[in-house]
């Protein structure tokens, strides 16, 4: 069984997708009401994000566009200090899609937010012919209630504090690119993907004054530190060595010539907080799910110019500039 276009023409067909697909796997109260728009409840200050996923292929090791789409968005409510609550979603899908993909990603999609403990509560759905996409698109909106004020900020970080992350950096990236060429070298590699929610509302609350939060997604660990570093007025110095990443990530970069700063992460942030509160942090996301292997890798400098220094494993010093041109398409 393949998508028509008939489904989203907006009549009998279109119907019986949204209740046989979507309505079934995301079902809750207010998506149940089918109304042109949802309606709910939130308290204080609320942070909202908006992201669309395009990655090829739609499934990968540890994931797939459906997970991408739920972890990428609630991330990134969550890196405003904010508990995420709703979602909504968007699909454009190719016209002659086989149906049982749909209904899986649709199903990783709700399998994702029901971990992540958020529902999503509306949504629209769109068949364009063939060709004019490639399988399938998806758009999330998320909205959240800020829990501190201040709220972290890429414009928050201050000389003297200490650069965490929550665990090994590239994972997503070389993942994703190996599913899509084909490279048997990185058959052990899996994609991060991963909520952060949990790990943020704990260091919010036990550990408190958390300046920045920031999940390294395109670009990698190099370029998100860049454009903090540019929002803040300050300089970076990370060392190498306690950078996380896992064997055989470094390996297949070797065989690729890639830098794993550089690849995409899926479910890691980088916390950047005073360095008195470091150790506290660094124990709270070292006990979550998603944070076993976080780490202290740095700290923020006050050196008149925003850019971030690497201290290599042989002593030295390099800049790490922000990525230039795209390392690997089509990765969220």
């Amino acid at each position: 069984m393949k998508i028509l276009l008939d489904s989203g023409s907006g009549g009998r067909a279109s119907q019986r997708l949204i209740s046989d697909v979507f309505l079934r796997h995301f079902d809750n109260s207010i998506l149940r009401r089918m109304d042109d728009a949802a309606i709910f409840s939130l308290q204080g200050s609320v942070a909202m994000s908006t992201d669309g996923y395009t990655v090829t292929p739609l499934f990968f090791p540890g994931g797939s566009i459906g997970t991408l789409a739920v972890h990428g968005t609630v991330n990134d409510v969550s890196m405003m200090g904010a508990r995420p609550r709703y979602l909504s979603c968007g699909f454009i899908i190719e016209e002659g899609l086989e149906f049982e993909i749909l209904e899986q990603v649709v199903a990783d999609m709700a399998s994702a937010a029901n971990k992540a403990g958020v529902d999503i509560v509306t949504g629209d759905t769109k068949v364009v012919p063939r060709g004019a996409c490639d399988k399938m698109f998806i758009t999330t909106a998320g909205v959240g209630e800020v829990l501190t004020d201040p709220a972290p900020s890429g414009h928050a970080a201050r000389p003297g504090d200490a650069v965490i992350v929550s665990g090994a950096m590239g994972d997503h990236g070389l993942t994703v690119m190996a599913g899509r060429d084909g490279l048997s070298f990185a058959a052990d590699v899996a994609s991060d993907s991963a909520p952060l929610n949990c790990m943020v509302e704990r260091l919010l609350l036990e550990v408190g004054d958390i300046h920045v939060l920031r999940d390294p997604t395109r670009g990698g660990l190099a370029t998100t530190l860049n454009e903090i570093v540019e929002q803040s007025g300050v300089g970076c110095r990370i060392e190498e060595a306690a950078v996380p990443v896992h064997d055989s990530v470094r390996a297949g970069c070797d065989v690729l010539g890639l830098d794993p700063l550089y690849l995409a992460n899926e479910g890691k942030l980088i916390c950047i907080l005073p360095r008195e509160k470091a150790q506290a942090a660094l124990e709270v996301m070292q006990s979550c799910e998603f944070g076993a292997e976080a780490a202290i890798i740095g700290e923020i400098l006050d050196t008149g110019k925003s850019r971030v220094e690497l201290r290599t494993l042989m002593g030295g010093t390099r800049l790490l500039s922000m990525l230039e041109g795209a390392q690997l398409p089509r990765i969220c």
